[in-house]
């Protein structure tokens, strides 16, 4: 089968992309405006940049029902920052609580009954019950596609400060299966890494 995206609907190739770009990691991103409210949101389309300086980027899409700017991308625009808390299964229904689009002045972290917990660095709040977060500052945000529903933005942020709980690491590296994060997968699907295959690569060529 082939599929032109330019005669689809862009909910239809949404609906293609989220069915085959798998699994993806989970952003739990939270912020603060300029107002003093906290907001917390999941994002899929989230990964690693660089390490030099550590970074970390994740697409806020605009609205699908009306195209209009989440609140999570206001934050960042206002603030130049933002956490984000990686998602375990023990508290993944609470993430998926957030994730409802609210009014802006609603704190999700009461509807998800999520802890607030002072950041060291910035002023966004970190999620208590994540076992790692990453406070960030803004470098850059790209807009990408249609000023409407199914456009969006790539944010890129610079991580100035890891916050990892001490049982996960160990020697330079982190525990997985203590993490235990989940992956997302389409419509109402979650996968945890529980799973794994060893492939080993070579470093440099013969």
């Amino acid at each position: 089968m082939i599929i032109d995206p330019a005669k689809s609907s862009f909910q239809d190739n949404h609906k293609i992309m989220i069915g085959s770009i798998l699994p993806r990691p989970i952003a739990l991103v939270s912020t603060i405006s300029l107002d003093g409210n906290n907001n917390l949101a999941p994002f899929s389309y989230f990964n690693g940049v660089c390490s030099n300086p550590p970074s970390i980027m994740f697409a806020p899409a605009r609205r699908g029902y009306d195209g209009k700017i989440k609140d999570t991308l206001n934050n960042i625009e206002s603030t130049k920052e933002f956490v984000i808390n990686i998602v375990s299964e023990d508290f993944a229904s609470q993430m998926v609580s957030c994730s409802t689009d609210y009014e802006p002045e609603i704190d999700e972290f009461n509807i998800s009954e999520l802890t607030p917990i002072k950041s060291t660095k910035i002023k966004s709040s970190r999620v208590q019950e994540a076992r790692i977060s990453y406070e960030c500052i803004l470098q850059q945000i790209i807009p990408v596609g249609n000023s409407g529903p199914g456009g969006g933005f790539v944010v890129i942020g610079e991580i100035v400060l890891f916050h990892i709980d001490d049982e996960l690491y160990n020697n330079g590296y982190i525990n997985i299966q203590k993490l235990n994060p989940i992956g997302r997968l389409a419509g109402d699907n979650y996968t945890r890494v529980n799973d794994t295959l060893v492939i080993k690569r070579k470093i440099k060529p013969d």
